[in-house]
């Protein structure tokens, strides 16, 4: 007990004594122990012997506080992951993204038979089971996406999962259709946490922009599935019963629960919350804090702050509006299909509901072959940069020109099925119109969600749940107008008025090449997020100068971190309050 003591103190006096202090890893920490267990006393050998392996972490005073951050090579650092763990973050946010956008429209093809036994003649009222999922949409990432950012991804994520699956549960079992738009409203809310989440959960895990625009093209392409796959089942299952398009539904949520049981958690700022929490306890020091510790603010301000940034964003960030914009007008289209097509392949050429439903199936066709010029772009830009070419270098090149591919495609396609959808032509021509649809409708939201993402960085849930909540108002409305504007303007004309819509804001990621840089440097988040890491990297470069001996830096005893890796430094403070301070 007294050594337990004596290595307190002299663990505080250091810190109080000096700018930098090391603490080594949990095998240092083992031999450290034993050190103490023969002497009785701390041992203060000099550094450069005692600490010189990389593994070693380090303490900073700042005030009255020690804050604690993630080392270079720090292994709880989801950075610093190795590649199963990776992987199951990767499988774990795909598949709730599957999930819930399958989810959106699973009974899309059941509605006739959903209007028969409840009695409704309303055409209007026959659209809400998907509206209505979608207007939860709107509402449930102004909650979740900012919650992610303040009690980390895995705790919205699981209980939004849990709610989707009860949701679920209670569609297949609801007796009136006032209930069932009730749970599918619910059901919307808490289907909607993936599909705020997981864009942040990926760059959680990965710092590449390469790899991370990668698996943000493999979530994509799960959104694109997902809706696809809905008419596909619903078609041929409400034949049965409707109630089964819910039954299948939960049992392949139920399926993926493991994985969002098992997931770890991704999000930095709160592991360092964790890891200071258990050196408080551990240590008996006090002292020792967290980034989002240190914030002076209480819960309730936080939360306030974090769930407002999605509106602040929308409202003041130029590429966040025009972004959400371009993606609500493609969404609500896609969306408007599932209205569409049945009145094309149903009404015109008298197909079954189970048929029409695979209708849909040259979209997903136009998906893989986007995936394909994802990657051809990929190694392309990856080719440029080996060569230095200038633009490649330049933010926008990145992503953007995808959507200005993606864009004409979409606008063409909707051209082809609204003036080849006509008795006197074959059902395959306006069919295979779904390719381009599917492949601009995926490059345009590769490009811009990408965009969102690498522009914003840790703040990117933020920004893609005020994309997301904007698209999702459009999703849900302009569905609801999908009837009467055919019925009134017929087939051709009401696709073309969509298609000559689409045209016009298909110029968007145009100017964002052309003008992308200004808005970023007029960007109050964006010139934030790049101030604090000039300050990271400028704190780096000093530590690697302290660590090859140009500073003595005093040795403490060992503190039980848990087999953790830790650095405490004040710049990577500031790099983690990137997420609170804007």
């Amino acid at each position: 007990m007294p050594d337990h003591f004596t290595a307190e103190e002299n663990m505080q006096e250091a810190m109080s004594t000096t700018e930098d202090v090391e603490v080594p890893s949990n095998e240092s920490q083992h031999s450290s122990r034993e050190s103490e267990d023969q002497h009785s006393e701390v041992n203060h050998e000099p550094i450069q012997e005692r600490y010189e392996n990389p593994s070693y972490s380090r303490f900073r005073r700042v005030a009255s506080k020690t804050i604690v951050s993630f080392g270079q090579n720090d292994p709880e650092n989801p950075v610093n992951w190795g590649r199963r763990r990776k992987f199951l973050v990767l499988a774990s946010g795909v598949m709730q993204v599957m999930n819930s956008t399958i989810g959106s429209s699973i009974c899309s093809n059941a509605i006739p038979q959903i209007a028969e036994e409840f009695n409704i003649t309303n055409q209007a009222a026959l659209v809400l089971p998907i509206s209505i999922f979608l207007i939860g949409y709107i509402l449930g990432p102004l909650l979740w996406g900012p919650s992610s950012e303040y009690f980390g991804r895995k705790p919205p994520l699981l209980i939004a999962y849990c709610g989707f699956m009860i949701f679920t549960l209670a569609c297949a079992v609801a007796d009136s259709y006032t209930s069932l738009l009730i749970f599918r409203l619910l059901n919307g809310m808490v289907a909607s946490a993936p599909i705020a989440t997981v864009g942040g959960l990926f760059a959680d895990v990965h710092d590449d922009p390469t790899l991370r625009g990668r698996l943000m093209a493999y979530f994509m392409a799960c959104t694109t599935f997902g809706p696809i796959i809905g008419p596909w089942v619903s078609g041929f299952v409400a034949v049965v019963s409707w109630r089964w398009c819910f039954w299948i539904g939960l049992i392949c949520s139920g399926a993926t629960l493991p994985l969002v049981i098992f997931m770890p958690e991704t999000y930095g700022p709160v592991i360092l919350k964790r890891r200071a929490h258990k050196l408080r306890k551990d240590t008996g020091n006090s002292s020792i804090v967290s980034p989002l510790d240190v914030e002076s603010h209480n819960l309730q301000e936080m939360f306030l702050i974090t769930i407002s940034r999605p509106f602040r964003m929308i409202m003041h960030e130029y590429i966040v509006s025009l972004s959400s914009l371009y993606l609500a007008l493609a969404y609500a289209i896609f969306y408007l299909y599932f209205e569409a097509y049945p009145i094309i392949f149903q009404g015109i050429y008298k197909m079954s509901p189970g048929v029409s439903g695979l209708m849909f199936l040259p979209i997903g066709i136009g998906a893989i072959l986007a995936c394909g010029v994802f990657l051809w772009y990929d190694g392309y830009l990856a080719r440029a940069k080996a060569r230095n070419a200038e633009w490649a270098f330049i933010e926008e090149y990145r992503r953007l020109p995808l959507a200005c591919i993606g864009g004409p495609l979409y606008v063409i396609s909707l051209f082809w099925v609204g003036w080849t959808s006509s008795p006197n032509i074959h059902w395959v021509v306006p069919f295979l119109s779904g390719i381009p649809f599917g492949m601009g409708y995926l490059l345009i939201f590769m490009a811009m969600l990408n965009y969102l993402t690498d522009a914003y960085e840790t703040l990117s849930a933020s920004a893609q749940s005020a994309a997301s909540c904007t698209r999702s108002i459009l999703g849900a409305v302009i569905p609801l107008a999908a009837k009467p504007m055919f019925d009134r303007l017929g087939v051709a004309w009401a696709c073309s008025l969509i298609a000559f819509l689409s045209l016009v804001v298909s110029i968007i990621p145009f100017a964002f090449i052309r003008y992308g840089d200004r808005i970023r440097a007029n960007s109050k988040f964006c010139q934030e997020l790049k101030r604090l890491k000039e300050v990271e990297r400028l704190e780096l470069e000093r530590e690697e100068r302290l660590a090859s001996g140009s500073n003595e830096l005093k040795s403490v005893p060992s503190c039980n971190t848990g087999g953790s890796m830790t650095r405490i430094d004040t710049a990577r403070s500031h790099a983690d309050k990137a997420s609170i301070i804007c």
